[in-house]
């Protein structure tokens, strides 16, 4: 047989009479939340009013009424008590913030050096087209060509795996770590871009995906001709749709940054007064610094600077 269902009811008159909580019922903590609460325990060999043979479980129970000396409880939540006792995960959740604040140094170096390359478009046609096959050159002969390319995309792709697995098993624990809801939650201060990490993180994935079939592969890319990378720049943000999708995905890389950034350092620093200050500061400078210079070249291409 199960463990009683949330929601039931019991009395000390359905267990053993007289007794202050029902047979089979032993307090062993106070449980904080909205009302008088007690955590209790259900003993195997005890016979329990809730229905007889029922498992061992955990039930996180509610005082809600006195009746001259009966004394009534609403079970709210409960563990079996196998749960109490099952082995730490293998991969600790402070391994876990580690493992994504290492991936997300990757992936930010990584967006420097994409968005340096890409201001070469301001030196003109020839220099960003000689830039990107350089690219798919560099580390020949010593390597088959385009081998350090495809090395950086594999290092790119295991890190965003990395990085997006960690952040949904965190989140997962999270959930499970409160089973049952705040009744009453007390607000918490956050800041925008703590609040829009999620979904931020989906906008830039969707995008990533359109941007490598749009100016990688060329299938999206109204010119899409194999080494031109200027013209199939300025064809591409020649659109006013694509240049708006393109800022609202930046702006979304920049606040993920922003959080990102500052959660990484804390991490991998110290958390002091003066540190907290001085991580802010550095989120901050990075990601404006990242969003400016990735916004700079479709907004040349809208406005007809740096073409040539």
């Amino acid at each position: 047989m199960s463990c009683p269902e949330i929601g039931q009811w019991t009395s000390p008159a359905e267990g053993s009479s007289g007794s202050a909580e029902p047979k089979g019922l032993r307090s062993t903590q106070g449980i904080p939340g909205d009302g008088p609460r007690e955590h209790l325990r259900v003993d195997q060999h005890d016979q329990m009013a809730l229905g007889a043979g029922a498992l061992p479980c955990i039930f996180l129970t509610q005082r809600v009424r006195l009746t001259g000396a009966t004394v009534m409880f609403r079970l709210v939540g409960m563990v079996s008590v196998g749960e109490r006792t099952r082995r730490p995960p293998r991969v600790s959740s402070v391994q876990l913030k580690v493992v994504m604040a290492v991936t997300g140094a990757v992936l930010v170096l990584y967006l420097v050096a994409h968005m340096v390359g890409n201001l070469k478009f301001f030196f003109g046609a020839e220099s960003l087209d000689r830039y990107a096959a350089w690219l798919r050159e560099v580390g020949e002969p010593a390597l088959p060509a385009q081998g350090l390319l495809w090395l950086v995309r594999v290092v790119l792709l295991v890190s965003v795996v990395a990085h997006v697995g960690s952040a949904a098993v965190l989140a997962g624990r999270a959930r499970r770590a409160r089973p049952v809801g705040y009744a009453h939650r007390r607000p918490v201060r956050t800041g925008y871009a703590s609040r829009t990490m999620r979904w931020g993180g989906v906008i830039v994935l969707l995008f990533v995906i359109y941007h490598i079939l749009d100016l990688t592969t060329g299938t999206l890319n109204p010119n899409g001709v194999h080494g031109e990378v200027y013209a199939n720049v300025v064809a591409d943000f020649s659109r006013w749709y694509v240049t708006l999708a393109y800022t609202v995905a930046v702006l979304a890389v920049g606040f993920h940054l922003r959080h990102g950034v500052w959660s990484a350092l804390q991490t991998l620093g110290r958390s002091s007064g003066p540190a907290q200050r001085r991580y802010k500061a550095v989120a901050l400078v990075v990601a404006v610094v990242v969003t400016a210079g990735f916004l700079a070249v479709p907004f040349a291409v809208v406005l007809g600077v740096g073409r040539g």
